[in-house]
This record gives C-alpha cells, structure tokens and sequence, in this order.
C-alpha cells in the first residue's frame, strides 16, 4: 500500500470532510481516506497498481480544493 498525504488550503466547514471522504473513497485502489479538519490535510492509503497520487490530487482539485503540496510514500 502506498500513502499519501496532501496539505489543502485551510477548510471552512465540516461539510468538506465528508464530501472530500466519500469522493476518494469511491475510488477504485482507495483503501483509506482521513481528512483533518484543523491542519487541512488528506491522508489517503491506496494501491499504486489501480490509482495514482496525481489522480487523487485531482480529484481533490476538482471537488474546489486547491492542494498546496503533496507528499507520497
């Protein structure tokens, strides 16, 4: 499994976490998504062979979320 962790722009509402969680999670090779509310970081445990960090950060992008860095490991 790899993990990755991607530092948003401060969230401002509660709803963020859940909207961020269930669109990752619906994703093909996500095992695991946390959002933390407080620090506005996405950490995300996945299979690299299904999906890639820069898909994931994409989807984040999409959802009105800029992402202002990404570490993968």
């Amino acid at each position: 499994m790899t993990k990755a962790v991607f530092q948003l722009e401060p969230l401002t509402c509660p709803s963020c976490i859940k909207k961020i969680e269930t669109t990752l999670s619906k994703t093909a090779g996500v095992e695991s998504v946390k959002v933390f509310f407080t620090s506005s970081k996405v950490k995300v445990e996945f299979d690299e062979s299904l999906v890639q960090a820069s898909q994931l950060e994409e989807k984040i992008k999409n959802l009105g979320y800029p992402v202002l860095a990404a570490k993968v490991s």
